[in-house]
């Protein structure tokens, strides 16, 4: 339960999500919806796929008054208890689900001796259709009480849903075959039935329809438990998620011991040993060893990471190497990893326009076919046909229409897609989000740590021909400036020691710091002098002077005993993937726009890198908002990516908010869409993906119409069989869910582009000499 500020009234509303059961189509979510809105000040959603309803309410509402609201609509509501990652990961053998298995398997050995039996003259012996009607009736009646019960219940409740169909269906067979065998002349030992899967009547005997009253339900039981398979598949990667969450923790002690104890009863500030191959069991950061952590299976980064004392690592990553020792920083819910997967579990609340549709059209659809049922049986004995053609027309109507597939079109599309999209490492935060996806037409970014690293790194080392070289000034200058606080010095020690590796740094003496001007020491008998470049200098280190400033790099000489060696460039690098971020926009007809606050050489610079044509340099927070307002009064569909506070405002007031999931928690905060890895590259792939599954959503409504359209016509006109009637209304649902399905396996294209900014140039990044007074990077 959360409480928040309703949007432009400054009142309190407290959201609340209950677990509600007993709904089988999207009938059902309609009626739950409404009852819950008629509640004050109360507005819900209903997802069938999940059987979840998350409701927003006044404080004055208490979570009691739903869940009783509920359960006047004839249905079933609890609080939901917060699932422990086992629990997730074996939902699948539930109590329910073992006795609806049972259910099937028992109805399956009942019905098809019947099915065969009807189908198949040949084998009908002598008082054969006695048997069907001993096997038949536990069908009717056991196998069906569910239909039975929840179609009573809505009876109650004035409401009628698929089960309401289901259970007039079978009853209305059941009864006809039974006043068939009794009354009708079929009990007579010797009578043969041909089938056909037309209805048809024999020379005066009334024909038995066992084959519906046993085939309705095994087919529906059989679709439904094809369908809860398939709509657990769609909800595997939130499961995957909840497996990533470890169960254990090993706690090293004051003392240098260590216990074993439950992952819920770690605590914020423990210290926790990771060992090569285990899980970090929660977020933490390094206190001791050093490893390479792989967190593929959280953020969906190929690469390992490299961590060492002080470096933040993440719950569920995998220890590759070497001995951790990791101090708690977030425990339970606070983690990345459960923010993660409630944030998916929220996006699947949510509801396409579409499926608003569907719903509306849900909530009338079973009472207009109880009334087309009716008046098809009323027009064929009025129109003088054989009373059993009559009511073979009416069962067949009655079980034909099903509005399950409307209800699951939109949630099991959504479920496969948000999981898909949190494998990759983008959590979207609902369909309307993905709906603002597919049709965003601009795209403004944020430069420093968005496109680009947002940290300061060495771009080029330049020696002069003939000098000490490239790697004796680098490692030179690495010894001066590792007594030095500033970002630049730190950057070169740094990179000096990646570059590097296995070279000492020997301790300098008589450092001194000059501001504005640089440092000064004696190492190794030699006096070294890393400053701003000034006075004349070498032709080679010139025209390198030249080049970092129309790249807008930070330029500093290397001298050693009073010698101009080697001039180095610093600046904020461009992120490899941004490249193929901006090319990828483009060729998906983006336009790409490059907003920072930054000033205008670097800004232009990194523009020219990525083949960005419109710039906005030194934009405040609020220039950034105007920005987005002026685009969109143009009538531009903008999304807004950004990582820092001064971006939160155009976030929000942005078609679609983008927040780089290495960005602070208000721009988190203001964004319908997280790149999880701080990876822009990703954002080409959540495009698509809302694309591909809007698409999936469209084909699947569409199906779920068409399918009624097409055959509800057939059933009243008396083209279709009942059993064939059942068989094809549980597919229905089954393909609908099979479409979903797909999303799971989809994989986005990471194949070159028509043309690739800046390729085989360098990269090319802002200037940071100094800090800039009022910058907004």
């Amino acid at each position: 339960m959360t409480t928040q500020p309703a949007l432009g009234t400054g009142q309190l509303v407290v959201t609340t999500d209950l677990t509600v059961g007993g709904m089988t189509c999207a009938a059902c979510v309609r009626r739950v919806e409404k009852r819950l809105g008629k509640l004050e000040g109360v507005t819900a959603t209903v997802n069938l796929a999940t059987g979840r309803a998350h409701v927003s309410h006044p404080p004055h509402v208490r979570p009691d008054e739903l869940v009783a609201t509920v359960e006047k609509a004839g249905y079933t509501a609890a609080l939901p208890k917060a699932p422990k990652p086992r629990q997730l990961e074996d939902d699948g053998d539930s109590e329910d689900a073992r006795r609806e298995r049972e259910r099937l398997v028992v109805t399956a050995l009942l019905a098809v001796p019947v099915l065969v039996l009807s189908m198949v003259p040949d084998l009908q012996f002598r008082n054969w259709q006695w048997l069907c009607f001993m096997l038949a009736a536990p069908v009717a009646v056991w196998s069906s009480w569910p239909f039975h019960v929840r179609a009573l219940r809505g009876l109650r409740h004035s409401t009628a849903t698929m089960d309401t169909l289901v259970s007039l269906g079978v009853v209305a067979s059941f009864s006809w075959s039974a006043y068939a065998l009794f009354l009708g002349g079929a009990g007579e030992p010797g009578m043969r039935m041909p089938f056909s899967l037309l209805p048809s009547a024999a020379d005066g005997v009334a024909h038995v329809y066992l084959e519906a009253a046993a085939g309705v339900p095994l087919f529906v039981l059989g679709g439904r438990f094809l369908e809860a398979r398939a709509r657990r598949g769609t909800g595997a990667a939130l499961r995957s998620l909840a497996g990533l969450a470890a169960k254990e923790v090993s706690v090293r002690e004051d003392g240098g011991t260590e216990r074993s104890i439950p992952i819920e009863e770690l605590g914020r500030g423990q210290v926790f040993v990771v060992r090569p191959g285990e899980r970090v069991a929660t977020d933490g950061e390094v206190v001791e060893g050093s490893s390479a952590v792989d967190l593929s299976l959280v953020t969906g980064e190929s690469e390992p990471a490299e961590v060492g004392p002080g470096s933040a690592v993440v719950g569920g990553a995998v220890n590759a190497g070497g001995l951790l020792l990791v101090r708690a920083t977030a425990v339970g819910a606070d983690t990345q990893l459960a923010r993660t997967a409630q944030l998916v579990t929220d996006a699947q609340a949510g509801k396409a326009r579409a499926q608003r549709l569907a719903d509306s059209v849900a909530g009338v659809f079973v009472p207009v076919v109880l009334a087309l049922a009716v008046t098809v049986l009323g027009f064929w004995l009025g129109a003088g046909a054989d009373p059993q053609a009559a009511v073979t027309a009416c069962v067949a109507v009655l079980v034909v229409a099903c509005p399950c597939a409307l209800g699951l079109a939109t949630p099991t599309a959504l479920m496969a897609a948000t999981g898909r999209g949190a494998q990759l490492g983008v959590l979207i935060s609902g369909p309307q989000a993905l709906e603002a996806l597919q049709h965003i037409d601009t795209v403004v970014l944020d430069k420093t740590g968005t496109l680009t690293s947002g940290q300061m790194t060495v771009a080029r080392v330049t020696a002069v021909p003939g000098g000490l070289g490239r790697e004796e000034a680098l490692r030179l200058a690495a010894v001066a400036e590792q007594g030095s606080e500033h970002p630049l010095g730190r950057a070169i020690v740094s990179y000096a020691r990646r570059s590097l590796p296995g070279q000492s740094l020997p301790t300098a003496v008589d450092f001194r710091a000059s501001p504005g001007r640089g440092v000064r020491c004696r190492a190794e008998g030699r006096l070294i002098e890393v400053v701003v470049p000034d006075g004349e200098l070498p032709t080679t280190l010139a025209d390198a002077l030249s080049s970092a400033e129309a790249a807008a790099h930070t330029p500093v000489s290397v001298r050693v005993d009073g010698v101009a060696e080697a001039l180095i460039e610093v600046g904020d690098v461009v992120r490899p993937g941004s490249y193929r971020a901006v090319d990828r926009l483009v060729r998906l007809g983006v336009r790409p726009v490059l907003a920072t606050g930054d000033r205008e050489a670097p800004a232009r610079s990194v523009a020219a890198a990525l083949g960005i044509e419109e710039v906005h340099a030194r934009c405040t927070p609020e220039d950034k908002a105007a920005l987005v307002r002026e685009l969109r009064a143009e009538g531009s569909r903008v999304a807004v990516v950004g990582d820092g506070v001064n971006d939160a405002a155009a976030l929000a007031g942005a078609d679609l908010g983008i927040a780089m999931g290495t960005g602070t928690d208000a721009a988190i905060g203001a964004a319908d869409v997280i790149l999880v890895r701080g990876d822009i590259e990703v954002l080409g792939d959540a495009v698509l993906l809302a694309r591909r599954t809007l698409g999936a959503i469209r084909v699947n409504l569409l199906w779920a119409f068409g399918y009624n359209v097409l055959t509800v016509p057939l059933a009243m006109v008396g083209l279709l069989n009942p059993m064939v009637a059942a068989a094809a209304m549980s597919l229905s649902s089954v393909l609908v869910v099979g479409n979903s399905l797909r999303l799971r396996a989809w994989q986005p294209s990471r194949g070159r582009g028509r043309r690739s900014p800046g390729r085989g140039r360098r990269p090319l990044d802002r200037v940071r000499s100094s800090p800039q007074p009022g910058s907004h990077q």
